[in-house]
């Protein structure tokens, strides 16, 4: 099948600046649906060399459109043994290696892009295959929590240099950019003054004086595949190797200071900065109620993801050491009706994964959406989502490859490589480090409407009234004990 032809924007397009061509070398590690769905917003946008993208990865296939836009493969896994002779080979001072990949060590390509004085960009802080369902490891060692600290440790010891910008996606790594607008235009409605210190804003004691108590990273995808699922099949619109993998990690959290109980099976991190904490659970098995602006109120997975662990850092507020503030922050995912079936049925396995799997694309039908933001709730008014809103049809439109889910991700995956080469020595930096309104402004053409809505819903709201503890009805609705209630 020949590629879709590159073509400028026209009108009616978003608003794209296609006056800035790069030179750089763009290395991708992995050919999965996002990297594919990447290539194609670089195929709309028109500020990369085509012929200068490297995409090394196993079990190449499908790669002929992508062939006749000037793209070069390498079909070949990376390993701790050849990482550096493979990458050696192609990588030279000044490109830029985008990791979109499964099983590959992160902290081993930063190592190696930082000897090479190369750029780096990530979607999710990866370590190498076996790490996530070792039984050699705690629960709290095969968490994101872990992750992060083994990557702070390592930007420690590397300090300045090429810029390595770390789990910018869209969650994470939008959705940080999201909350920061989010927190400025709720200061707005609630006319809160945006205190600063050395010219910076201070996040979190604008959160504190918000009231903000609970952050849910609320998503909820509604696109639909024409194609019924099949038993033994695992369907989604994303990477199903990515969602297998954090489905199976333990539940994360950022701990808010006005939790007055303490969930069961949970742990603190014996090690690091105290931030978040962790269900002795897999996050699939953990259902919290949430609300979106397609459909309302829901039920999503409490789905481990970095940015419940960074956010909750940016937002913390100590006084002389002493803990004063910090809301609590978790993912809340509701997946594509199939990948809800799915996982069902993968966990109902005895959490085996499917003999097949296929990720949704040209057979999902019109009319889908992808809604993806930050709900802030616990304010003077009430709660309040702020995010992105893409429909299947305006991702088609926008950018050959991609779904609604896959746009959103590549939007964060494009912005976060342009602003690391408009920022190239910045060491290790993650997403609550970047300028959100110069990331944002990259981005925002490619996320379909973007914006906030205020809702007066809560999880009380959503009870069973038949199993209602007895003053539930005057209880603090923000607990996180209402959200996982029946």
């Amino acid at each position: 099948m020949p590629p879709p032809a590159r073509r400028s924007p026209s009108a009616g397009d978003p608003e794209m600046n296609s006056d800035t061509t790069f030179s750089v070398k763009l290395v991708f590690i992995g050919f999965g649906s996002i990297t594919k769905a990447t290539i194609g917003l670089l195929c709309t946008a028109l500020t990369f060399d085509m012929s200068r993208i490297v995409i090394i990865a196993p079990d190449i296939k499908d790669s002929e459109p992508f062939v006749a836009y000037g793209v070069t493969f390498i079909d070949q896994a990376l390993t701790p043994d050849n990482l550096e002779g493979v990458l050696g080979n192609v990588v030279a001072r000044g490109d830029f290696i985008v990791n979109l990949s499964v099983n590959v060590s992160s902290a081993d390509l930063i190592r190696f892009a930082h000897a090479h004085h190369a750029l780096y960009l990530d979607t999710c802080i990866e370590p190498w295959e076996g790490t996530y369902d070792s039984l050699d490891l705690t629960a709290s060692q095969r968490s994101n929590y872990a992750l992060r600290d083994q990557l702070l440790t390592l930007g420690a010891e590397l300090g300045t240099g090429p810029t390595a910008v770390v789990t910018h996606g869209a969650n994470p790594g939008l959705i940080s950019h999201f909350l920061k607008c989010a927190l400025s235009e709720l200061a707005a409605k609630l006319s809160v003054p945006v205190p600063r210190h050395q010219g910076h804003i201070n996040w979190g004691v604008l959160s504190m004086r918000l009231n903000v108590k609970v952050i849910h990273i609320a998503e909820r995808d509604t696109q639909r595949s024409a194609r019924i699922k099949s038993d033994g099949e695992f369907v989604n619109t994303w990477s199903v190797d990515g969602f297998v993998s954090e489905a199976g990690q333990p539940a994360e959290l950022g701990w808010g200071t006005h939790e007055k109980t303490w969930p069961l099976f949970a742990h603190h991190h014996l090690y690091g900065s105290d931030n978040a904490i962790y269900l002795d659970q897999p996050g699939a098995s953990v259902s919290v109620k949430t609300w979106t602006p397609n459909g309302g109120p829901c039920n999503g997975m409490l789905i481990t993801h970095n940015e419940a662990i960074s956010i909750p850092e940016l937002l913390t507020v100590r006084d002389d050491g002493a803990l004063r503030y910090r809301p609590t922050v978790h993912y809340a995912y509701h997946p594509c009706d199939d990948a809800l079936l799915s996982i069902n049925e993968y966990t109902g396995r005895g959490w085996h994964a499917q003999d097949s799997k296929r990720i949704m694309l040209d057979e999902i039908t019109s009319g889908g959406i992808d809604a993806l933001g930050v709900l802030m709730m616990g304010h003077k008014l009430n709660a309040y989502w702020y995010g992105s809103i893409l429909s299947v049809d305006q991702a088609r439109h926008i950018a050959p490859y991609n779904n609604a889910t896959s746009l959103q991700v590549a939007a964060g995956v494009y912005s976060g490589i342009i602003w690391a080469i408009e920022n190239p020595n910045r060491g290790i930096v993650e997403p609550e480090q970047m300028d959100h309104q110069r990331v944002m402004e990259i981005a925002r053409p490619f996320l379909g409407r973007l914006g906030g809505v205020l809702t007066d819903w809560t999880p009380l709201h959503t009870g069973n009234a038949l199993f209602r503890k007895p003053g539930a009805a005057d209880a603090d609705p923000w607990q996180f004990e209402h959200f996982t209630a029946a």
